[in-house]
């Protein structure tokens, strides 16, 4: 039986941080909405509360029954759930006169508590709460605590539990009789964020040592489970799978083709829009990789139904629909399929529920087939993050430059072209978008401290990849690694001047864009060195005919999107 950490999510923004965290442990967790605990479930070892935007003095607050879980099992509330744990069971949460935002340091830490064993006095961790406890529930202690917040920690002892939790709740829920004692901590800082520098040795303490998980959750168990699990589901059956070139449906592709061989077919459709030679270069691939793909060259169709076009939805619905039509086409061509394999990671499935379990919106990969298609549903990445599914690629001998591939929106670069869609400006953007991305790729920074341990918490290779959980050491990554997305916007609807030798030129300018993020839900814009941008900027207008202007976009999501369109 595979054990499990439950995390159950009240709404935060960095719960799938949290996921990812306990993931890199090799220990298997499940997010769910705060009020789907599993009861009864043997597998689960602990539970995590995250953080959330709301108080627990809103009326709107989400809350749970301790009940199904404290005492039973080790709990650890993070922020948020610190602060619920406070206030549910008897002590008090109150408003601060401004947020406690940013970095801190423990200035007093209890070194013999489980929690912090291998935790340096002054470990600096991160804070964002507008709330504060102000009195912790009897029968706790506080095992941490900063300059401005006294009860960064606390917990209350395995053998002390019980009698906490039928003291002064502030909630008739939380007054039950518990059937074994586990202990329960809590912290008003997110170990989480890289920002928290021994952050993850924290979640280790809590994950190995105190819940006991025998780390066998990896790249290599996944795949022996899911090769064996699908060759269960499918048996001899036929599956068509859409390749779109991303890494999602490539790991998908390279570990079906394991599980079944001959019995999977893919489908790769060129709308003309992706970047520069990557149709022929990806075939290449695939063809390396032992799949059997069928390439379809749709181009001319999508040029001719996008002619005119400058509205940015209709263009999109336009490129979906054909791309339908197209993949529809081809896959009825394959008589004896039963299964449609999508490349479906984990992050879809928890962003088209919310916290309430409802459908706030659909994805493209999530709860849906054409119902002509008479297909059933196959998701061999389904429980995986991004990250993961990286590492699955590695461990399936997938190269490097594919598995890496920064994410690229479906229509590919007609969302990069602000107006009507031509083959004569898919071609000038492609041509800039070449120059810029092999320059990101060729261009090597050394980064060190708190940028290192982001860039390695996101799975990137690196010439040396090793950091301690306090002292960094130096890592070596290409620019193109370091950042999350990246790409050329072509303005197509404005005209600049330029000089080019002793004449004036009218031609277009074009954006760079690039950000960092953990999961695009959020993203500032990558400060790319000067050096660098003088290079691309000079090569991109000398070369690509019908470019004389370069700007960079310096924007973050929010206010505004990755992409232009």
């Amino acid at each position: 039986m595979q054990q499990k950490i439950v995390i159950l999510d009240f709404g935060s923004q960095t719960t799938q941080l949290i996921g990812r965290r306990v993931r890199e442990l090799d220990t298997f967790c499940e997010i769910l909405p705060y009020n789907k605990f599993p009861k009864d479930d043997p597998s689960v070892i602990g539970v995590i509360l995250s953080g959330s935007p709301y108080s627990v003095h809103d009326p709107e607050a989400f809350k749970v029954d301790l009940s199904q879980f404290i005492g039973r099992l080790p709990v650890l509330g993070i922020c948020y759930g610190a602060q619920f744990l406070s206030h549910t069971l008897g002590g008090k949460v109150e408003k601060t006169d401004s947020r406690e935002y940013g970095r801190a340091h423990l200035e007093a830490i209890d070194l013999s508590n489980p929690l912090f064993k291998g935790f340096e006095k002054g470990s600096q961790v991160w804070m964002s709460h507008g709330d504060t406890i102000t009195a912790i529930p009897e029968g706790f202690q506080v095992i941490g605590s900063t300059k401005d917040v006294k009860n960064a920690a606390f917990w209350c002892a395995p053998g002390k539990v019980q009698s906490s939790l039928q003291s002064k709740a502030a909630e008739p829920s939380a007054k039950f009789k518990v059937q074994s004692s586990k202990g329960v901590w809590a912290v008003q800082f997110h170990p989480e964020v890289f920002h928290t520098l021994q952050g993850t040795q924290l979640l280790k303490n809590f994950v190995v040592d105190i819940c006991g998980s025998t780390q066998e959750w990896s790249a290599a168990s996944f795949v022996d489970s899911t090769v064996a699990e699908l060759k269960e589901q499918l048996g001899n059956d036929r599956v068509i799978l859409g390749l779109s070139g991303g890494v999602d449906s490539s790991v998908a592709a390279v570990l079906l083709n394991k599980a079944i061989g001959k019995n999977l077919t893919c489908i790769f459709v060129d709308h003309g829009m992706l970047r520069k030679n990557e149709f022929q270069q990806v075939m290449d691939d695939y063809k390396v990789l032992g799949l059997n793909v069928i390439g379809v060259d749709a181009s001319k169709k999508f040029f001719a139904d996008l002619a005119g076009i400058t509205d940015p939805e209709q263009k999109r619905k336009i490129i979906g629909r054909d791309f339908v039509e197209v993949f529809n086409t081809e896959a009825k061509k394959i008589t004896d399929a039963k299964w449609l394999a999508q490349g479906t990671i984990y992050p879809d499935r928890i962003e088209s529920l919310n916290i309430t379990g409802k459908v706030i919106k659909s994805h493209h990969n999530v709860g849906g087939l054409p119902k002509e298609m008479n297909l059933q549903l196959c998701e061999p990445l389904k429980w995986l993050f991004k990250d993961e599914v990286r590492r699955v690629g590695r461990q399936l001998g997938m190269p490097e430059h594919l598995i890496t591939r920064h994410p690229f929106p479906g229509p590919g670069l007609a969302v990069r072209i602000l107006g009507d869609i031509t083959p004569e400006k898919v071609r000038i953007l492609q041509d800039a978008d070449d120059i810029y991305i092999r320059g990101l790729r060729e261009y090597k920074v050394k980064l060190s401290g708190e940028e290192a341990r982001r860039v390695l918490q996101a799975g990137v290779p690196t010439v040396n990849c090793q950091l301690s959980t306090v002292n960094s050491d130096e890592v070596e990554v290409s620019l193109y690694d370091q950042i999350w997305q990246a790409g050329v916007i072509l303005l197509s609807k404005v005209r600049s001047v330029g000089v080019m030798g002793d004449e004036r030129t009218y031609e277009h300018p074009v954006a760079l864009r690039a950000v960092t993020s953990t999961d695009a839900m959020t993203a500032d814009w990558a400060h790319l060195p000067y050096d660098f941008m003088a290079k691309v900027s000079n090569e991109i207008i000398n070369k690509v005919r019908g470019v004389n202007r370069v700007c960079y976009d310096i924007s973050s999501k929010p206010p505004s999107t990755i992409e232009w369109e």
